[in-house]
């Protein structure tokens, strides 16, 4: 029987950019089965509720996961992103890296989860020309100064940006 190899590709998806799809779409040309891990992490201070990240997420992945052989599942998790691997069955993280400046901290990271956990290999898998530059909290900052963000994120992850960034605006 073949080995089924399980990958998760973890981060606080706040919100899912071109750029996470572009990795997820990716990593299921090399996995059987992704788990994106949602992080519970109240230290970033996220504009969107953990359940308003899972659920943009599956939305997403449906559509990536119709023409892949990989399965692609989303869950949340709190804790060690190695911990959540291994209880999750995987044996890969996989990371993304958009500039030579994501790689110092991501050396780190893998280093640390290495010690933490030998069992779990990490890939990194470099963004794609088009998404480099694109990341969650300059989407946020240019909807919050009503700029245009449709080339970052898909239709419906813009339009609930900008019922949140107006909701924000009424509250004030």
């Amino acid at each position: 029987m073949a080995r089924r190899i399980v990958g998760v590709y973890a981060g606080t998806f706040d919100p899912v950019t071109r750029g996470h799809l572009d990795i997820i779409a990716r990593a299921t040309r090399v996995l059987d089965h992704l788990i994106v891990g949602v992080a519970i992490n109240a230290g970033k201070g996220p504009l969107f509720s953990l359940k308003d990240r899972v659920s943009m997420l599956e939305a997403e992945v449906k559509e990536i996961g119709r023409g892949a052989e990989c399965t692609i599942e989303v869950k949340s998790f709190r804790g060690l992103l190695v911990n959540f691997a291994a209880a999750s069955g995987a044996a890969i993280v996989v990371r993304g890296l958009r500039a030579a400046s994501d790689f110092e901290y991501e050396f780190q990271l893998t280093g640390m989860n290495g010690q933490l956990n030998p069992d779990i290999e990490t890939v990194f898998l470099m963004a794609s020309p088009e998404c480099q530059f694109i990341s969650s909290r300059l989407v946020k900052e240019v909807a919050s100064l009503g700029g245009e963000i449709g080339p970052f994120v898909s239709p419906r992850v813009r339009e609930r940006l900008i019922k949140k960034f107006a909701a924000d605006a009424a509250a004030e």
